[in-house]
């Protein structure tokens, strides 16, 4: 009965049998393959986590909202409405650049005035990977508003036009976004750090008034659930 006798040499294993026949098995071949097939699987990994945030990419998304609240002893309900879809380009991995372009309605009955404006909202976007399907991200946004402001009666019929307004603010959102697949993001935001600057000029006297406000908002009990779109 032949006789298998094992030893290290290196990284080369030999069997010695007793007929004095040698076999030699090579194993730097076989921990190579591992190591290739490690290499892969992360590298595999780390491109399913930058595919939809990788540079050349597209991103479609927006804000769309609307709320109706009746104040007791008011003739009609007061009612806003907005709509601000946004386009972005992935101009390196994970930063995106774009802007938002839309419209926004409120009139509020209780407080006899009408308000509508254009909206261009120019951002910028940097994610970070934490999981293949997971990311953080920042988004710094500068929000423009231009409109006008107009009379509503006590019996929510809109007037004349009282005002021209300006609205320009910047306001940092950190957020994560979950991606079920590779072509869409849903997204949980706080509004975060906030500045905006509102100007209101008469129609009848163009006197203005300027109204400045800063701050910090961080409430995770109102929070933004969104979804994106990745091309």
């Amino acid at each position: 009965m032949a006789r298998l006798t094992f030893f290290q040499r290196g990284t080369v294993v030999e069997k010695n049998v007793s007929d004095g026949h040698k076999i030699i098995v090579n194993i730097t071949h076989i921990k190579m393959k591992k190591v290739l097939l490690s290499l892969l699987a992360v590298a595999a990994l780390t491109f399913g986590a930058k595919a939809q945030t990788e540079k050349g990419k597209i991103i479609l998304g927006g804000n769309v909202g609307f709320n109706s609240t009746k104040v007791d002893g008011a003739a009609k309900a007061d009612f806003n409405f907005s709509v601000v879809p946004s386009i972005g380009y992935f101009v390196g991995n994970n930063f995106a650049v774009g802007t938002g372009v839309g419209y926004e309605y409120d009139k509020s009955v209780s407080t006899t005035n009408q308000r509508e404006a254009f909206v261009v909202a120019p951002f910028g976007r940097y994610y970070v990977n934490l999981s293949e399907q997971f990311k953080f991200f920042g988004h710094l946004s500068v929000p423009m508003a231009f409109g006008t402001q107009k009379d509503v009666n006590a019996n929510g019929d809109t007037g004349a036009k009282e005002a021209t307004t300006t609205a320009i603010g910047v306001n940092l959102a950190p957020g994560f976004a979950f991606f079920p697949t590779k072509k869409i993001g849903i997204e949980f935001s706080v509004n975060g750090l906030g500045y905006n600057n509102l100007s209101i000029k008469s129609e009848a006297t163009g006197a203005k008034v300027k109204t400045n406000s800063f701050g910090l908002d961080g409430n995770t009990f109102a929070p933004k659930l969104g979804v994106q779109f990745h091309f």
